[in-house]
């Protein structure tokens, strides 16, 4: 069996000299799939993200995508080999209306870029309604959907999440999940940082659990779900 379509393997890495934060950690994602990464706060959880995405060193490791070898890579390159990331914060320009920021995602793009804009204005309807105001003038859950839009308009093979859902309502998450899973049903990978583990490992088809940057639990989303000392340990009982 090949590598997963996305891995992030072995990795061993940190911010500039300091000490380690991941100790041999691995995650991946396979085509059209959604991947979860869960844990306690501090687990390494976004620095797993970031390393696949090329945002910190890692020493040991590597990161493949299609089968290529893209540990080297910067991450705007990574993002032309079709990659996207969605940081938690900071990720909307508050200043500009709702298409105006769409449009800065398909920045690396020469091609038509309004059918791509019409995909994301039907899987989030209210940004079309709210596509002349200014994105800082959103809810959270609407600025969320602008991030993922934006992110949506590079065209890309995995979307990379980093808490989509901080800070939403219990309705808002809901519905960011929904159009997270169709996504993932257009062929599109998903790889996807999530402080709310027991609903993200409900529409994963695969979820880590890290602990001190290291793995501790790999499988379907459904198997940690009823895995009981993953529920003791993780999802509260």
């Amino acid at each position: 069996m090949g590598e997963p379509y996305l891995i992030g393997k072995g990795m061993t890495g940190g911010y500039g000299r300091g000490a380690d934060i991941l100790h041999d950690c691995t995650v991946a994602v396979e085509k059209g799939e959604i991947a979860v990464i869960v844990g306690p706060n501090g687990a390494g959880k976004s620095t797993a993200m970031k390393a696949v995405f090329g945002m910190l060193n890692i020493h040991t490791g590597s990161v493949l995508l299609d089968g290529e070898d893209i540990t080297a890579l910067t991450p705007q390159d990574r993002v032309a080999a079709g990659m996207a990331f969605v940081p938690q914060t900071g990720n909307v320009f508050p200043s500009m209306s709702v298409q105006e920021n769409l449009e800065m995602g398909a920045f690396l793009r020469r091609d038509d870029i309004s059918v791509t804009m019409e995909q994301v204005f039907d899987l989030f309807p209210i940004l079309r309604d709210k596509r002349r105001q200014n994105a800082g003038e959103l809810s959270g859950g609407q600025r969320q959907q602008v991030a993922v839009g934006r992110a949506l308009m590079t065209q890309p093979k995995v979307l990379m999440l980093d808490e989509p859902t901080a800070g939403v309502s219990p309705i808002v998450m809901d519905e960011l999940f929904d159009r997270i899973i169709e996504v993932a049903r257009t062929g599109i990978s998903i790889l996807m940082v999530e402080q709310n583990a027991r609903q993200a490992l409900n529409i994963a088809d695969k979820g880590y659990v890290l602990v001190q940057g290291a793995n501790r639990y790999t499988d379907t989303g459904a198997a940690l779900l009823a895995n009981p000392d993953v529920r003791r340990s993780f999802l509260g009982g």
